[in-house]
C-alpha cells in the first residue's frame, strides 16, 4: 500500500515495502552509506544512513527500516523525516569518527585512491582530527586469490563482500570470524576464493581492504581514459568500460546494463587485459623456407593473390572465427563472392545451426533479463557456470528469489544453486515430456553447445523444440526456448548468412583437405589436416597463425569499432579504446585493401558505407542495443528435423573457463588462474 511521506519538507509517496534510504533518494536526497548495497541483503552494519524520524527518540538507519514500519502519526498526516537538520549531521559524523579509528593512514599508498566512498564520505563527514589516542588496531592479511589484494587492517566489516560471494556468486568461502573489535573477514579455509565471478568484490569494497592484485600500483582513477564498449569473451555481451593510458588498457570495469549483466563481469573478462599486450601479431609475416618472416603488406597481399589466382574458386574456403566483428564478416563475405567462393563457414566448432530455419532457431529468444519471470529453467547439455558466469548469476538471483525449479539433462555441474538431475543424454528428454514440468506457465529451455555442437544437434534441437511447445514454453507472449552461445561472433555469422549453400564445403570439410586455399579470419579453434594455403587474419600468434602461411595483423576488441551480436540477438557495439599495435589495422579495411589486389575491389571506402552494405544484407544489425522480435513459428521448423538422437551424454564443451580464446591463451594471469582451477579439481586422499 503506497505511504505518503515528508522528506525535508517536500512530500513524497512511495510503495509500501520502500526503504526510508530509497525513500529519501526518490526524494533527491543523497544518503551516506557503506554496508548498504541495492543488489545485496541489508546488513545494517556501519549505521552511516542515520536519518531522523519524527516520534523516534534516536535517529534510525534507513536502510533497515521500511515505510511498512513507521507507526502512523494519530492525525493521519504523513510522516515526517529529516536528512539535513544538526542531529543528523553530528550523528554521521560520530560514526565517521568511530570507522576512522583503526583506518590508517594509507591514502597516498592506496590503490583505492580517488575512488574511495570513505574518503568521499570524509570529506562531508570527516572532522580535522581524531581525539582517539590508543593504538591501532592491526588486522593480518588473508589470502583471497591472485586477484584480489588484501589490506585488511582498513576493513570496515560492511559485509559486502562476504553477502555477494554467498549471494551472487553463490560460493560460501568468504564469512567473518570472532566478535567485537578481534572480528576478521577471511576465507574460512585459508585459501583462494573458487569463483568465476570473485573479484566483483573489489568494486563493492567501499574502503581500500581490497584492491585488484594485477593492477596494484599501476595507475590512479584520474590518470585513465574511460571508454564504453562491450565484452566478447563469451556470448552474453556484457557493457564493460575499457581503462586506458596513452596507447596500453590498463583495466576492464563493468559498465551498468540491466537487461544483461546488471553491474557484474566474470573474472576473465576484468582481468584479460593483459593479454592484449603480449604475443600480438603487430606485422604482416610471410612464409619463406618453412619460417615465417615479416614483409610488407603489398609483399604480404602479393603473395595472396598470387595463390588466389592460381587456384579455383571451388577450391578456396573462407573460415570466420569466435571473436571477429560482423563488419569484417561481412566484407569478407562480399569479398568471396565477388571471387566466385561458396565455401564459407562462420561455424568454426561444427554448429548445426542454419539461418534458413529463421532467428528463433538460434538466439536466446526470451531474453536474459526474462530469467527474472521464468518459473521453471532447464539447462540442456550446458554448464553456464563456466560457459556464461555473469548468466549463471542470474540464475542463483532467480532461485533465491523461491517459487522455480531447475532441471539439467547432460553432465551433472557444480552450478551454485540446487537442480533436479534428469538424465546425461538426449533420450532423458522423453521422461521429462511425460512427467512435464508441474505448474509452470513460464519455463525456459536453455540449450548449450553440447547439444548444437554434436553430429546429431539437428535431432536434439528438433525433440527440444517438440518439449517446448507441447510444456507450454512457446505462447504468443512468451517464447522460452533459449540458445545460449558461448562465442561473440556466431550469432552475427549466422545473421550475416555467412555458411555454406547447398553443396558448398562447411569448416570440417574446408580444413580437412577439400580446401587448397583457406582464408582464416580470426579462427584459432581449428585445426588444419592439410597442406593447405592459409592465410590467418588475426590479433595473436595463436594456433591460427603458427599453422599459416601468411599473418594479416588485425586489430582486437578494444582496437576497433565493431558490431557484435550477442546470444539474444541483441547488436551491440565495441568503441576504440587504443589503436591496434605497429603495423595492425582495422579487419575490415584489410579485406577491402586486398580486394584491390585482387581486382574485385569492394564498394565501400569507409565504415559507414560497410554499415549501410550490412544493414541492407542484415537489418536486424541496425538496432544497437534492441532485442529484435523473433518469431514462434520459426520454432516449427525445427520440428521437422529428421534424425536418430544418440546416447552419448551431452557434454560441456568448453573445458577450461580461462583458457577458451587466443586473448585468454596470451595473459599470465589467466594462465595462473586455469592452473589454479585445475589444481582445485584434482581430489586428494582424503577426499
Amino acid at each position: 500500500m503506497p505511504r505518503k511521506l515528508i522528506i525535508d519538507g517536500d512530500e513524497i509517496e512511495v510503495d509500501g515495502g520502500t526503504s526510508l534510504l530509497q525513500a529519501c533518494e526518490l526524494a533527491g536526497r543523497e544518503i551516506p552509506r557503506f554496508c548498504y548495497h541495492e543488489r545485496l541483503s541489508i546488513a545494517g552494519n556501519c549505521r552511516m544512513c542515520l536519518v531522523q524520524l519524527d516520534g523516534m527518540p534516536k535517529p534510525v538507519a534507513s536502510c533497515a527500516m521500511t515505510v511498512n514500519d513507521i507507526r502512523p502519526t494519530r492525525d493521519g498526516s504523513p510522516n515526517v523525516i529529516n536528512t539535513r537538520s544538526e542531529v543528523i549531521k553530528k550523528a554521521r559524523e560520530g560514526v565517521m569518527e568511530f570507522l576512522l579509528i583503526n583506518h590508517p593512514l594509507d591514502c597516498p599508498i592506496c590503490d583505492q585512491g580517488g575512488e574511495c566512498d570513505l574518503q568521499d564520505q570524509a570529506m562531508v563527514y570527516g572532522t580535522g582530527g581524531s581525539r582517539y589516542e590508543e593504538n591501532k588496531r592491526a588486522v593480518d592479511e588473508k589470502y583471497f586469490g591472485p586477484l584480489i589484494k588484501t589490506s585488511m587492517t582498513r576493513c570496515i566489516q560492511c559485509t559486502r563482500c562476504v553477502r555477494f560471494m554467498t549471494e551472487v556468486a553463490g560460493v560460501e568461502e568468504l564469512g567473518a570470524v570472532g566478535r567485537g573489535e578481534d572480528m576478521e573477514i577471511t576465507t574460512y579455509l585459508k585459501h583462494g576464493i573458487d569463483s568465476e565471478l570473485s573479484a566483483n568484490v573489489v568494486d563493492l569494497c567501499p574502503v581500500g581492504a581490497l584492491t585488484h592484485r594485477p593492477w596494484a600500483y599501476n595507475a590512479r582513477p584520474w590518470e585513465l581514459h574511460k571508454t564504453e564498449s562491450v565484452d566478447v569473451m563469451d556470448g552474453l555481451g556484457s557493457a564493460v568500460h575499457v581503462h586506458t593510458r596513452a596507447r596500453e588498457v590498463m583495466r576492464i570495469l563493468p559498465r551498468l546494463n540491466e537487461d544483461i549483466n546488471e553491474e557484474w563481469i566474470s573474472d576473465k573478462t576484468r582481468h584479460v587485459s593483459d593479454g592484449l599486450r603480449t604475443q600480438r601479431l603487430d606485422r604482416p609475416y610471410l612464409r619463406k623456407n618453412g619460417r615465417l618472416e615479416p614483409v610488407s603488406w603489398s609483399e604480404a597481399f602479393e603473395a595472396i593473390v598470387e595463390r588466389i589466382r592460381a587456384t579455383d574458386s571451388s577450391f578456396i574456403g573462407a573460415i570466420a572465427g569466435d571473436m571477429v566483428g560482423a563488419e569484417e564478416m561481412f566484407a569478407l563475405k562480399d569479398l568471396m563472392g565477388r571471387l566466385g567462393v561458396r565455401n564459407i563457414d562462420c561455424r568454426q566448432h561444427g554448429e548445426v545451426f542454419n539461418p534458413t530455419w529463421g532467428r528463433a532457431s538460434y538466439v536466446f529468444n526470451p531474453g536474459v533479463a526474462a530469467i527474472d519471470e521464468a518459473d521453471a529453467i532447464v539447462l540442456i547439455g550446458t554448464n553456464p557456470r563456466i560457459e556464461a558466469a555473469v548468466l549463471n548469476g542470474r540464475i542463483r538471483k532467480r532461485w533465491r528469489g523461491g517459487g522455480i525449479n531447475i532441471s539439467v539433462v547432460g553432465e551433472p555441474h557444480e552450478l551454485t544453486y540446487p537442480y533436479k538431475f534428469i538424465g546425461s543424454s538426449g533420450p532423458a528428454l522423453a521422461s521429462m515430456e511425460r512427467d512435464g514440468l508441474g505448474d509452470a506457465e513460464r519455463p525456459i529451455f536453455i540449450i548449450g553447445p553440447g547439444v548444437y555442437r554434436r553430429p546429431d544437434g539437428e535431432a536434439i534441437l528438433s525433440k527440444i523444440a517438440r518439449l517446448a511447445k507441447s510444456l507450454g514454453a512457446l505462447k504468443t507472449d512468451w517464447n522460452g526456448f533459449a540458445v545460449l552461445h558461448t562465442t561473440a561472433a556466431l550469432v552475427a555469422g549466422l545473421d550475416l548468412e555467412f555458411v555454406p549453400k547447398i553443396g558448398a564445403l562447411k569448416t570440417s570439410e574446408i580444413v580437412s583437405g577439400a580446401a587448397e586455399v583457406i582464408y582464416n579470419l580470426g579462427a584459432d579453434e581449428i585445426e588444419v589436416q592439410s597442406d593447405a594455403f592459409v592465410i590467418y587474419q588475426g590479433t595473436h600468434g595463436d594456433r591460427g597463425a603458427q599453422r599459416a602461411d601468411v599473418i594479416l595483423p588485425g586489430a582486437a576488441y578494444t582496437e576497433k569499432i565493431a558490431t557484435f551480436v550477442n546470444t539474444e540477438g541483441r547488436a551491440q557495439r565495441t568503441s576504440r579504446a587504443v589503436f591496434p599495435p605497429g603495423d595492425a589495422r582495422e579487419d575490415w579495411t584489410i579485406i577491402r585493401a586486398l580486394s584491390e589486389c585482387l581486382n574485385a575491389k569492394l564498394p565501400y571506402d569507409n565504415i559507414q558505407q560497410l554499415r549501410d552494405a550490412m544493414f541492407r544484407a542484415a537489418p536486424v544489425l541496425k538496432d544497437v542495443g534492441m532485442m529484435s522480435c523473433t518469431d514462434n513459428s520459426d520454432i516449427d521448423r525445427l520440428l521437422r528435423l529428421d534424425g536418430k538422437v544418440g546416447i552419448e551424454p551431452l557434454t560441456s564443451i568448453v573445458m577450461d573457463f580461462y583458457l577458451s580464446n587466443p586473448i585468454a591463451r596470451a595473459s599470465s594471469i589467466m594462465a595462473e588462474l586455469s592452473a589454479l582451477s585445475q589444481a582445485n579439481k584434482t581430489p586428494v586422499a582424503a577426499e
